[in-house]
């Protein structure tokens, strides 16, 4: 008779850990925003567009200084709101890999948003630091409104931001009550 002990297998024991592929996910978005803006800036002169969609969708050639949606693009003070938007966008990446961290183990829609929503902000953070502004080129236009220029990385945190969303709203499974 054998004096081992053989431990119980748990459901963590089981399951792949994902982090190395979230990252793989938040370095494609990285990539992609990187190639995307440097397209742009190839083949369309600053303060030119494209358009694709007629009265819909133009790729144009901006530079944010500011904030999402060029908030604070016009302040006073713009390398404070440079050296801000830097220091906002460095705690954001901190805290997003760290959740990661914490809850890649399993690809779920709050770790693939986290992924995606890291990209973005590492991407838009990349280009704060080395060239003091962002590089905006998706121009829509619905009816009469005209949404503010954006870009991969801010496409990739927004829709980040909505699989988080979905996350919280989504209702989840109950748990069996064991008395």
């Amino acid at each position: 008779m054998s004096d081992t002990v053989v431990s119980p297998v748990t459901n963590a024991s089981r399951t792949r850990d994902l982090r190395l592929w979230l990252l793989l996910i938040t370095a494609l978005v990285v990539a992609a925003d990187r190639l995307s803006k440097l397209w742009i800036e190839a083949h369309i002169d600053l303060g030119s567009a494209i358009t694709i969609i007629p009265r819909v969708f133009r790729l144009s050639h901006v530079l944010n200084t500011g904030a999402a949606f060029s908030m604070f693009a016009d302040s006073t003070s713009p390398e404070r709101v440079r050296i801000v938007l830097i220091a906002f966008s460095v705690c954001v990446t901190v805290v997003i890999a760290a959740m990661i961290y914490r809850v890649g183990r399993t690809l779920s829609l709050t770790s693939f948003g986290l992924a995606l929503i890291l990209g973005g902000a590492l991407g838009n953070l990349y280009d704060r630091i080395r060239f003091d502004h962002v590089v905006d080129f998706l121009e829509v236009h619905i009816g009469t409104y005209h949404w503010p220029d954006f870009n991969l990385a801010d496409s990739a945190i927004c829709v980040g931001a909505c699989l988080l969303l979905l996350e919280i709203f989504r209702p989840q499974p109950k748990e069996s009550a064991d008395i």
